[in-house]
This record gives structure tokens, sequence and C-alpha cells, in this order.
């Protein structure tokens, strides 16, 4: 069992992938934007963060380069998990410090795999 985080703005996309993640025992934490995300990741160290692009305030491209370089939060893997679904958002996404990258609406079978790979 894992402790993931969710930082999405959308209480619908938070609910589908809770009922994921708990379905295959996972703790989940959440946070409405990316500032909320960058302070829960800082004060709970999850063992990954799930973060969506397209927030109000800080983006999931700014929380994303904020945890990976940050000296609390840089051994946290983080996977983006958005409707943007452009190669140059990818390579963004990767240059922020990201280990993955899924597109909603996230395949479940894709979404674990991703997980268990990051939290062996």
């Amino acid at each position: 069992m894992a402790r993931i985080l969710i930082v999405d703005d959308s209480p619908t996309e938070v609910r589908k992938i809770s009922s994921i993640l708990e379905r295959h025992n996972h703790q989940v934490l959440k946070a409405d934007n990316g500032a909320e995300g960058v302070a829960v990741a800082r004060a709970e160290k999850p063992d990954l963060v799930l973060m969506d692009v397209v927030m109000p305030g800080l983006n999931g491209f700014q929380a994303t380069r904020q945890l990976t370089r940050g000296d609390e939060t840089k051994n946290i893997p983080v996977v983006i998990v958005t409707t943007k679904d452009q190669e140059t958002d990818r390579v963004w996404g990767t240059r922020q410090g990201a280990r993955g990258y899924l597109v909603k609406p996230v395949n479940e079978d894709d979404l674990i795999n991703t997980i268990n790979q990051l939290i062996k």
C-alpha cells in the first residue's frame, strides 16, 4: 500500500482516480490546486504524486518543477495526469521532472502499472 497524493481541481476526476487507487489498497491524499499540492507533499511526504496540469494559480508543470527540484520532495515521483495529449506537453512535463505522463480519461491498468513501476 502506498500513500498517493492526487493534485487536481476537478472533484469528478479526483473521485474517479481515488476509487481506482482505493480498490488497489492505496491511501489517497488530495489537493485542489498546484500550490496546495506542493504544501501537502512537503508536509505529508507521499510515496507518489499524480499531478493535473490545467489548474488555477500554480499550474501542474510549475508545481511539478517545485516538487522535483525541492530538497524535501525531489525523491517523490510525480506523474502528470492530464487531458493535454500533445508531444510538446509530454516533453515539457519530463523537463519539469515528471517520471510519468498519463492522459485522461486514465486507463486503470496504465495507472496502476505506472504507479507500481515507480514505487517498487
